[in-house]
């Protein structure tokens, strides 16, 4: 549905002059009613009201429907907050809340170097990946920061904010995690890593080597999504917020090592 995209974002440049168009929509709209009106086919329309009702019924209730699912989203806001997953697994010292857990273990996950023993030396792996140094136990490393970059709109219309942090959890996994995010909603969003570093169209996103992390849970927020084992991340550039139906690119945050 390739068409659908090049119909909204034909819309989303018309989107800085909208109240003019809406006036202008307005002021042509009672132009053909008074013009109807004087040439009497408000008359004709309702002689013929019921075959009118019976062809007019379906397609308003279709087009209706149409325009919901397009364009609801677009006036709806979805907040979704989720917790930092590796403080969620860790104790909870006497003392401290959870929140606070989280907000160190995020520090922790952004200093290369630990100062404090026993917490292992980290240095550069041959995959762009942080390794432990031979003799640690990867049991006792905290999350590590691969990758991470600040997401920026398409457009005027498709904008985006907020970060994207790639993670490598000690068992080897790895999480995107999305933070103080916030974008312009739509119609199926979905969260795509992109070998291409700044994405501009449905080709570009889709290169060989890209990855749908599935459906964005929400416009808002703080959100994680795992990322499938065997995934390159050596090629992933960016993160994308995509929008499949429209296959229009809503938001982009080019990746840097972290």
């Amino acid at each position: 549905m390739a068409f659908l995209g090049d119909i909204e974002r034909f819309f989303a440049e018309l989107y800085p002059y909208r109240w003019p168009i809406l006036i202008l929509v307005f002021l042509a709209l009672t132009a053909v009613a008074g013009l109807g009106i004087w040439r009497g086919w408000n008359r004709a329309l309702w002689r013929h009201r019921v075959g009118m009702a019976k062809i007019g019924t379906p397609g308003l209730a279709a087009v209706v429907a149409i325009i919901i699912w397009l364009g609801l989203p677009l006036f709806t806001s979805t907040t979704v907050d989720e917790e930092f997953p590796f403080a969620a697994q860790a104790m909870v010292p006497e003392g401290m809340t959870k929140t606070g857990v989280e907000q160190i273990m995020e520090g922790m996950a952004k200093v290369d170097q630990p100062m404090n023993e026993p917490m292992p030396k980290v240095m550069s792996g041959g995959n762009g990946e942080k390794e432990s140094t031979a003799g640690t136990d990867p049991a006792q490393e905290g999350p590590l920061i691969l990758k991470s970059g600040s997401f920026r709109g398409a457009d005027s219309f498709h904008k985006g904010s907020g970060r994207a942090t790639i993670y490598r959890s000690p068992d080897g996994s790895h999480l995107l995690r999305l933070e103080d995010f916030q974008s312009t909603n739509g119609p199926d969003l979905h969260v795509v890593l992109s070998p291409s570093p700044n994405p501009q169209s449905s080709e570009q996103v889709k290169s060989a080597g890209y990855v749908d992390l599935g459906k964005l849970k929400g416009n808002v927020g703080n959100q994680n999504y795992p990322i499938p084992e065997g995934t390159n991340l050596d090629v992933q550039m960016s993160v994308v917020i995509y929008c499949k139906p429209f296959q229009v690119v809503f938001s982009v945050a080019a990746l840097g090592e972290g």
